[in-house]
């Protein structure tokens, strides 16, 4: 299936962000300003995504991520892949996450 992609380089400052990653990995480090929707919780909480600006979404490595934007674009929404996940995000670029609470922030 295509899907539209993005680097995590090619995403317009301000854009939306959904993480579909789960509460655990989201607490651990995640993208200041990102929303969270875990990937199960989609169907139920779509309501809350901007309808009428592409969404950038993204997991831990790109797994679910491509089935959330297949899942977003299959019901009318401008969803795009950020490929490499957050480990592109933060291990491999450097750009700055945060975690919930007083813990040093890390991918999980």
């Amino acid at each position: 299936m295509d899907y539209p992609t993005a680097s995590v380089h090619d995403i317009p400052d301000g854009a939306p962000i959904l993480d579909v990653r789960g509460d655990d990995e989201w607490a651990a480090g995640h993208i200041d300003g990102a929303l969270h929707i875990p990937l199960a919780d989609l169907p139920a909480r779509y309501g809350e995504l901007p309808y009428d600006v592409d969404v950038y979404v993204i997991c831990r490595t790109g797994g679910r991520s491509r089935q959330a934007v297949a899942w977003l674009n299959a019901n009318g929404f401008d969803a795009i892949d950020v490929t490499g996940g957050m480990g592109s995000w933060n291990l491999d670029n450097g750009k700055p996450i945060v975690a919930d609470g007083d813990d040093e922030p890390w991918v999980m």
